[in-house]
């Protein structure tokens, strides 16, 4: 019997964890929550929900190590994958309510509010995902993705450079332009939730489970 990919489910005290878990374990991965450094660190793959504030989810990462997981984990070339504010936290710094919060620096760029006439940005809405896109395999331009935030990245500041495969960068837009998905090598996220978003965010989960394996 083929043993099925080992993921983690980081618990920091921010996510729907178990929402998490169940999608994660239909998508075919053998999963564990837990806070648990080592675990976090050898297993195949490693998801970081989050929901709330930037400071709260990085105050709260921070707790657990967090950071030095995932750092730990991209140098080595292991992966991870953040989910909202989980994916957020990747970025350089939030910026919320005047307040600047450093972040885990894997990306550069600035977490801030959208500009948008109604917030949060709250319900499904379609992305712009690109071609030779992995996590959006199968999935058409008219699919919905459901989102709940008032934060994003609006600016996409890494420059490729000589021998640096340029990331795959995803676009929504509600208001203005933010980035709704990245795939960086071992390193992805996205700002919507897959495990709320029904058909279409269990086909982008299974397709990142499948490069676990």
């Amino acid at each position: 019997m083929v043993s099925k990919p080992d993921v983690v489910v980081l618990d920091y005290g921010s996510g729907n964890l178990r929402s998490a878990e169940r999608a994660l374990v239909r998508a075919g991965a053998e999963v564990t929550v837990t806070s648990d450094f080592d675990q976090a660190l050898e297993c195949d793959g490693l998801f970081v929900p989050g929901v709330g504030a930037f400071a709260a989810c990085m105050s709260g990462l921070l707790q657990v190590r967090g950071e030095q997981i995932i750092g730990r984990r991209l140098s080595g070339g292991r992966p991870v994958m953040g989910v909202c504010v989980g994916m957020q936290i990747l970025f350089a710094k939030g910026v919320e309510h005047g307040i600047q919060t450093e972040g885990c620096g894997e990306w550069p760029g600035t977490v801030e509010q959208l500009d948008a006439p109604v917030l949060p940005h709250m319900g499904w809405n379609t992305v712009e995902a690109p071609e030779g896109s992995v996590l959006f395999d199968g999935l058409d331009a008219a699919t919905r993705y459901y989102f709940v935030h008032s934060y994003g990245v609006r600016t996409w500041e890494l420059t490729p450079g000589e021998g640096f495969r340029e990331p795959l960068v995803t676009w929504a837009e509600h208001g203005v332009p933010f980035v709704a998905a990245v795939e960086n090598g071992p390193l992805c996220g996205t700002q919507f939730h897959p495990e709320k978003s029904g058909d279409a965010g269990a086909t982008l989960l299974r397709n990142w489970v499948r490069t676990l394996e």
